[in-house]
């Protein structure tokens, strides 16, 4: 699936923290029928052979909506599923290397939390950054706070587009107007909430007006 940084506007990242008596497959495709651009699916425990079935089905349920499909940090699960791209961290395989594996129209982004690391990785041919957290995450507690003007600074040095991650909500969300954001990643904020497909709907109304902001 061809990728566009409109694709970022609003990310849904997985967690199966908050199943609340639903399947993840169920809750992704709440999220999917409320507006979410882009899922990225999040296992960090699954077995390999479970996460391959679960990425199969999952990948299909987003081709069905014409969302691309993004796996976190599993190449392997990624390009045998035939994901539409990867997330990956600092510490996990380089972003020239997947390309060099994947080919040009794999879509592949990368954690960035200096303007250092997102030059490199959009050299390396990244097509896209996830940069935070820019809130407290309940997710990633011991994350490294990027304030604002380092999640602008980090937007203004790159060409291509960013979304920040980490502990937004529909509450703080504003705060990051005007950073030069392409979109937002959610976790709890989607995934969490009792209602995922309306929830998800006033969530994207949001960022849309946010992203437009000046």
């Amino acid at each position: 699936m061809k990728f566009k940084k409109e694709n970022l506007l609003l990310y849904a990242v997985t967690d199966r923290s908050w199943n609340k008596g639903m399947s993840l497959y169920e809750q992704v495709e709440c999220a999917l029928k409320g507006g979410v651009t882009i899922v990225q699916l999040r296992e960090k425990e699954l077995a390999d052979e479970l996460f391959f079935r679960e990425a199969t089905d999952i990948k299909e349920l987003c081709h069905k909506y014409n969302v691309p499909f993004i796996i976190n940090d599993n190449v392997d699960i990624a390009l045998k599923c035939g994901a539409d791209g990867v997330h990956v961290g600092q510490d996990d395989t380089p972003v020239n290397e997947i390309r060099r594996l994947a080919g040009g129209d794999f879509i592949i982004g990368t954690t960035a939390k200096t303007v250092e690391q997102a030059v490199r990785a959009e050299a390396d041919g990244a097509d896209y950054l996830g940069v935070g957290a820019v809130f407290p995450s309940p997710t990633k507690g011991n994350a490294i706070r990027i304030t604002k003007e380092m999640l602008s600074q980090i937007c203004g040095s790159v060409k291509i587009p960013v979304a920040a991650i980490g502990g937004i909500t529909a509450d703080n969300m504003s705060e990051i107007a005007g950073s030069g954001i392409s979109g937002m990643a959610l976790v709890s904020a989607i995934f969490a909430a009792d209602d995922i497909e309306c929830e998800t709907a006033k969530l994207k109304s949001k960022v849309l007006q946010i992203i437009k902001a000046p």
